[in-house]
């Protein structure tokens, strides 16, 4: 079960709100959209627990040996200020 207030009904009562997370996750939305979730502790901890790191599942199963050429990066000076 999921459950979606404002940030103002957040801001309100954030005792309902951790009360509502104890049944699912709480969408709070910021002027009709999305902002942030609300887990307990011990949702977090199941859905982040043993997941590898992105860089090393972009990296799994790769041959090492394969060449990928990048364009050489520019540096422009920085602008002067018009103040």
């Amino acid at each position: 079960m999921s459950t979606t207030i404002t940030s103002r009904d957040f801001n309100r009562d954030v005792s309902a709100a951790k009360r509502a997370a104890e049944q699912g996750p709480v969408t709070i939305t910021d002027h009709g959209r999305r902002s942030h979730v609300l887990l307990t502790a011990e949702e977090f901890d199941r859905l982040t627990s043993g997941q590898e790191p992105m860089g090393d599942r972009l990296w799994k199963d790769q041959d090492p040996s394969i060449e990928f050429d990048l364009p050489e990066r520019r540096v422009e000076p920085a602008r002067e200020l018009d103040l």
